[in-house]
């Protein structure tokens, strides 16, 4: 795939050069045009041949040295620095995604629950204490649960321990090289280790201690979690289930594992309302299609009304629990790890903007349901009217169960009923279920998560990896202001409303014809809500490359969903600064008619259009129909 080439630049676009002196400016710069050798996606560390990784069917391997003979430069992925070779193998075939399709490769969550279901008689004996007797404690792995109330494992995990008379130890591990596997931005990182402080302070009241460890090598984590169990002489360990394909090769390792050592691993469903797999067409397939799949959530959730259920939280540990185990309470929460700073300043900013914690996350609840959500259908899209939940931070931390949100919601509407009664509140719960379809997705298509697109047979699209281009986009200046309004605003806020990620992605990967794959992973590099599978979700939709797409040739108009959206200019003139004088509806399209609004944009220093809408759809459409054919000829 060729690079820019100055003759798709049209005529009155300006030129990309006046972006180039701004490169330094880009933290976790994306695009590695020149420099095809792989790097750390946060900092730019080379690999190391102790570094590990996971292939695509879950074995590990040493890391890919520098010189790795089969290192492909030609390959797209690998030459813009899309695929992080300390971790990841190249982008999956075509051929493997056609045979996850027709079901001949075993998915994760398969794999998962077959030993789960081999091993249940073995597992329950220890659960009972019929193998082993009842241990010294009860063990519950935090990971993206970040709370004490409605968390599934955790309750479950609180409820064994009483059963057998032991107390509860709670682990928290902090694994670097996931945060970077996974491209977890500082302000979620910075955001986890707020939320897990104010965890354990919950939990010290109810002499509960909360066991906080780093290690270094992702590949490690196994390895301890058996080692502290042993240590502690603890018979049973559960946990909540994150959904994607490392996730689950890791806890199914994890139930051998522990099962050597006399220990029951027992994994639970909490991060989906309707857990994953339980939701079917009438042919037995799985949905690609949210409506549909929305009809049967709402349907299987009516008729299984105990999903929604509170679980219990934990109670005090037992008398004498925490002299026993005194020295898991001088547990201290890590700090950062050098690949995800912030500065003191930004600390401040982003801890007084998100406030950490469930407590926080159910304010913020509390005060959405009783202040905005009635409104919620009718203002959601208009970036300047602050009008949605901003609780995705603590949907993707775990400090608010979508459980939670969804009970909630329901329980202040004029009905039982998720998809009936008040108009906000119903499309609130809708967009909530978003989360779920998502998830349900990458378990049935994990190689989503292997830097292929839902719809494979558009990996012939031809990108373009202009560097330029892509530098300007993540700068906020392209010159389309809404597109620079919020890219801006997420540079300072880590976060970007819902329609503006739909208008800056599709500016991405239609107008500029940069890989797709370049914006998705800017994104979770910087949102302080980011979440692989809603991420992913949310770039198919605009690149038309995912499930339930935008079709392609649906290009949106930035300057129609400026003036749709933000009619009176009010969030382009908070977050663009050199447009702040331009009056009236000019200042969507400021070169769009010349006279004052041109004036002051130029002397104000904004930059014009670096690419013309007409020209840009037209090469759109055209690469897009070049693309599937190639691959469906």
């Amino acid at each position: 795939m060729p690079f820019k080439r100055k003759a798709d630049i049209p005529p009155n676009a300006a030129s990309a050069n006046n972006y180039t002196d701004h490169a330094g400016d880009a933290p976790n710069k994306r695009s590695r045009i020149s420099k095809p050798l792989p790097k750390a996606f946060a900092n730019g560390a080379e690999p190391t041949e102790s570094t590990a990784k996971v292939t695509e069917n879950g074995a590990s391997e040493k890391a890919v040295k520098k010189e790795e003979p089969n290192f492909d430069h030609s390959r797209p992925e690998e030459r813009a620095g899309i695929v992080d070779r300390r971790y990841y193998p190249a982008e999956m075939s075509s051929e493997r995604c056609a045979m996850y399709n027709a079901n001949e490769i075993p998915r994760p969550i398969e794999i998962l629950n077959k030993t789960l279901e081999e091993t249940k008689g073995r597992r329950e004996a220890i659960r009972t204490g019929k193998a082993g007797g009842n241990g010294d404690a009860v063990v519950h792995w935090f990971k993206r649960d970040l709370r004490i109330r409605d968390n599934t494992a955790l309750s479950k995990a609180v409820l064994l321990a009483k059963e057998r008379g032991v107390g509860l130890i709670c682990i928290w591990i902090l694994s670097p090289q996931d945060w970077e596997a996974h491209l977890v931005s500082p302000p979620k990182c910075h955001f986890e280790i707020r939320s897990v402080e104010l965890l354990r302070k919950e939990l010290e009241d109810l002499d509960i201690p909360l066991y906080m460890e780093t290690v270094e090598e992702r590949k490690n984590v196994t390895k301890r979690l058996v080692e502290l169990a042993q240590e502690w002489n603890v018979k049973n360990v559960f946990c909540n289930l994150e959904y994607e394909p490392d996730e689950l090769r890791r806890e199914e390792r994890l139930v051998r594992l522990m099962l050597e050592k006399g220990i029951n691993f027992d994994p639970q469903h909490d991060d989906c309302v309707v857990p994953p797999g339980s939701l079917q067409t009438g042919g037995g397939k799985q949905y690609a299609v949210y409506s549909p799949w929305y009809r049967a959530w709402v349907a299987y959730l009516h008729t299984h009304p105990h999903l929604l259920d509170e679980r219990a939280m934990p109670e005090k540990n037992p008398p004498g629990f925490r002299e026993k185990f005194v020295r898991l309470f001088e547990s201290r929460v890590p700090n950062l790890p050098d690949s995800k700073s912030l500065t003191d300043e930004e600390k401040e900013k982003f801890s007084h903007m998100w406030p950490a914690g469930e407590a926080a996350a159910l304010d913020r609840l509390e005060h959405f349901l009783t202040e905005k959500i009635r409104k919620y259908t009718a203002t959601r899209n208009f970036p300047s009217k602050n009008s949605t939940g901003r609780v995705s931070v603590h949907h993707a931390a775990g400090t608010l169960a979508a459980r939670t949100s969804v009970r909630l919601a329901r329980d202040v509407n004029s009905t039982k009923k998720l998809d009936g009664g008040i108009d906000g509140i119903r499309g609130w719960i809708a967009e909530v279920a978003w989360r779920d379809f998502y998830r349900h997705v990458l378990v049935h298509w994990p190689y989503i998560c292997m830097h292929k697109p839902f719809k494979y047979e558009y990996t012939n699209i031809e990108w373009e990896y202009n560097e330029p281009h892509f530098l300007a986009w993540t700068q906020g200046r392209t010159g389309y202001p809404i597109v620079d309004a919020a890219m801006r605003s997420l540079a300072s806020t880590a976060y970007m409303h819902n329609r503006l990620r739909m208008i800056a992605a599709s500016f991405l990967s239609k107008h500029l014809l940069l890989d797709w794959r370049l914006g998705e992973q800017y994104f979770l590099t910087h949102l302080i809500d980011g979440d692989f599978a809603s991420n992913n979700g949310g770039w198919g939709f605009s690149a038309s490359v995912g499930v339930d797409p935008q079709p392609y040739f649906r290009v949106f108009n930035p300057w129609l969903q400026s003036e749709k959206f933000d009619e009176d200019g009010d969030f382009i003139r908070m977050w663009v600064e050199e447009l702040r004088e331009v009056e009236g509806k000019d200042v969507h399209r400021p070169y769009g008619k010349g006279g004052r609004a041109e004036e002051v944009a130029r002397r104000m220093g904004y930059p014009e259009p670096i690419v013309e809408h007409k020209f840009a759809r037209e090469r759109c459409l055209e690469r897009y129909k070049a693309g599937i054919g190639r691959d469906t000829a």
